[in-house]
């Protein structure tokens, strides 16, 4: 395939190059793009060194699969330059998610819709969203999910490497005892500390994080008459990102049944507390697994379970789902190799 990388010195797109290469897409040419101020700097693909390319519209020629990571005003100017040269761009900002002619895809969850690309634009979900899909999608298949509420916790690496960098600015001085230097990425002391509004607010009460996983939620599970509740939090973790969720259905599943079910389902590993295993983020970090545990009934309600899960919010929350998207197009034959 003809594979053009968009936003590849950032933190996900350095990722997703790492990803190509360990699951061995099969790639015949490949670009990196980036903004006007990484132009000049090289990258390493496969033993190889290639210059990073300006964003433009003559850079998509002959490209069959962008890859994209950029901020949202970018790629609402890029992708449909990249989709008009006749390539499918799978873009990880959430310019295009809640498009009615861009499918929002979880490979596990909702591959099909990739035969809907209307725009030649695939949306990747949030972060958050996509393991909270995962380990939904097999309950629901078989109970129909009807409310959900979820609460996350959420990495400093979901600011990207601007916030890694000020987490470990902020911790180290905790950790000394020295005064914690002004958030730079982080909208406050994230060491030994959590935030509930380290996104923004939006005029529903909610942030746009949250507001992201409700609306999201629905279309990748396709069924707008759910009821999703969220509360995001950032917590002082590097990787990976964590969910307490709480889950009503139709019909009431048992929990043997649940655990059942998404022990089988792909994607997912699920842990049992009985013996003493619980998904925690150091297990998730650097993996593309969701990983599934403290599957229990709730007590408040007879038709609901309480589950915990994490994933890693670099990996399967971004650059692995978007290069298993890339894979789904080829296995389904939407786009073909060429000679």
């Amino acid at each position: 395939m003809d594979v053009a990388i968009v936003g590849a010195t950032g933190a996900v797109g350095d990722l997703m190059r790492r990803v190509l290469l360990e699951r061995k897409f099969p790639v015949r040419s490949i670009k990196f793009l980036a903004s006007a101020r990484s132009t000049g700097k090289t990258v390493e693909f496969g033993g190889q060194i290639y210059p990073v390319e300006a964003i433009r519209a003559e850079a998509f020629e002959g490209v069959q699969i962008v890859l994209g990571s950029t901020p949202s005003a970018v790629s609402r100017e890029y992708a449909p330059l990249a989709a008009r040269a006749g390539a499918i761009v799978i873009d990880n900002s959430s310019a295009w998610r809640m498009d009615p002619d861009c499918p929002l895809v979880v490979p596990e969850v909702n591959a099909e819709q990739l035969h809907q690309i209307k725009k030649g634009i695939v949306a990747n979900p949030n972060c958050a969203a996509i393991p909270l899909c995962v380990a939904l999608k097999p309950l629901h298949d078989r109970w129909r999910v009807k409310r959900v509420v979820v609460a996350t916790y959420q990495s400093s690496s979901g600011k990207g490497a601007k916030g890694l960098v000020d987490f470990e600015a902020q911790l180290q001085a905790w950790v000394r005892g020295e005064p914690i230097p002004p958030p730079a990425a982080h909208r406050g002391q994230l060491a030994g500390n959590v935030l509930t509004l380290d996104w923004t607010l939006d005029t529903n009460g909610f942030t746009e994080e949250e507001n992201k996983v409700i609306q999201e939620t629905k279309k990748i599970l396709g069924d707008t008459g759910i009821g999703v509740c969220a509360t995001c939090v950032r917590v002082p973790v590097k990787v990976a990102h964590s969910e307490a969720v709480t889950v009503e259905f139709h019909r009431t599943p048992s929990v043997e049944e649940a655990r059942e079910a998404l022990r089988q389902a792909p994607g997912v590993r699920l842990l049992d507390e009985r013996q003493g295993e619980v998904p925690q983020p150091i297990h998730a970090a650097g993996t593309d697994l969701t990983y599934v545990g403290r599957v229990r009934q709730d007590p408040s309600h007879p038709q609901a379970l309480c589950l915990w899960l994490v994933a890693d919010n670099l990996r399967k929350g971004a650059a692995t789902n978007a290069v298993q998207c890339a894979e789904e197009l080829l296995r389904r034959g939407i786009v073909t190799p060429r000679n």
